[in-house]
């Protein structure tokens, strides 16, 4: 799995830019346009809290936990819009401070190890892009994947009641996945291979699960799936509407992208990772159906 320091590298070391441009509670996962692309992302990405906290059933004091929290923007809504509770967890130290200097309950600590004597049960779970992180290209590679997988679901259910919902956004690999030993940043840019490789760098410790089936059949016994939608389509666009936000001006926002010039020119990892923000590594490959995006809503049985 990716570790604390992972992470770190990838959201806390971006903490304050993001919110520059896309507020303090912004949402860094996959909004939910089902089509209408006539929406604005705060539109959508309000459309999928909706969504999701209709899916758990989440009402007024419900006890919900957020797992792989983000910058808090689903806690958000169920405060706001359902007076529901809310703790979320993070393994991210700079998106723990913004929570909780926004008024957040937000702790850093691994989900992956959560007891109901930590903090009891609770009435709904979720994880939105969280399991993306959960199996290193080590574990894979090791044939643990399905291992890491259904730990994790053993975690869940043991912090559920029975009928109790959790609901997964994921990322998972696709039709058109090629072999590992394929990838090369060194490859055709825009390639597959070359993507591929940057999506390595960009989220060290991570790889994705083979499908919506993988991650279904590590669930069972425990879990019954309520519910499958694919949001690959919907996350092309709201990455469009991300790299829109990180381009427009703000004269803090752009000093602090120039203060990572001098480690452009000392760090050759660092300028792999600049590449991204010319091309998005995800966008190409949910557009090269590399990669799909499933939300997936389950049932503790």
């Amino acid at each position: 799995m990716a570790e604390q320091k992972d992470l770190d590298f990838t959201y806390t070391t971006i903490d304050e830019i993001f919110r520059l441009s896309m507020g303090e509670s912004g949402d860094y996962s996959g909004a939910k346009y089902d089509g209408n692309f006539s929406m604005s992302l705060e539109e959508a990405q309000k459309a999928k809290h909706k969504f999701i906290a209709d899916s758990l059933n989440i009402t007024k004091g419900s006890k919900v936990l957020d797992m792989a929290c983000g910058w808090a923007p689903f806690i958000r809504y169920i405060i706001h819009e359902r007076n529901a509770e809310s703790i979320g967890l993070t393994l991210s130290q700079g998106q723990a401070d913004a929570c909780q200097k926004n008024g957040y309950n937000v702790m850093v600590k691994d989900c992956r190890y959560v007891k109901p004597e930590d903090f009891g049960t609770f009435d709904a779970i979720t994880c939105i892009g969280g399991l993306e992180h959960f199996c290193s290209v080590e574990e894979w590679q090791a044939g643990k994947q399905k291992e890491v997988y259904r730990d994790f679901f053993k975690t869940v259910h043991d912090l559920l009641p029975v009928g109790g919902r959790f609901y997964m956004q994921t990322m998972t690999f696709s039709k058109n996945m090629i072999e590992f030993e394929e990838l090369d940043v060194n490859a055709k840019k825009g390639s597959a291979a070359y993507v591929m490789a940057l999506m390595v760098k960009e989220f060290p410790g991570s790889w994705l699960p083979y499908g919506p089936e993988m991650v279904i059949k590590c669930a069972e016994p425990g879990f019954k799936l309520i519910s499958q939608s694919s949001g690959r389509l919907d996350y092309i666009e709201t990455i469009a509407q991300w790299r829109k936000k990180f381009r427009k001006f703000n004269l803090k926002k752009y000093w602090l992208y120039l203060s990572l010039i001098p480690r452009y020119f000392t760090d050759m990892e660092f300028r792999h990772l600049v590449a991204i923000f010319k091309v998005s590594p995800n966008k190409v490959c949910f557009e090269k159906e590399v990669m799909d995006h499933y939300r997936l809503v389950f049932e503790k049985v």
